[in-house]
């Protein structure tokens, strides 16, 4: 029988959630570093978008007491 250490699989999940947000914000912080006139509003304005979606999912992980229920908030995205 395998036994799934619940608290390690939610740092990987964890883990994994951050690299996706990084990855899908990188072109909008790409926008705001170089303060493109016209484009950095919107940026920030995505970025808090995709900020958000993330935070749902991370207390969606963090609520988690059960693998299943882990990949059910990693399906978030």
């Amino acid at each position: 029988m395998i036994t799934i250490n619940v608290t390690k699989a939610k740092t990987i999940a964890h883990d994994v959630r951050r690299s996706a947000r990084a990855e899908e914000s990188k072109p909008h912080d790409e926008a705001i570093a170089k303060q493109i006139p016209g484009q950095a509003d919107g940026a920030e304005a995505a970025r808090a978008v995709i900020r958000a979606k993330y935070a749902t999912m991370q207390t969606a992980i963090d609520a988690a007491s059960t693998v299943d229920q882990i990949k059910a908030a990693m399906s978030q995205s």
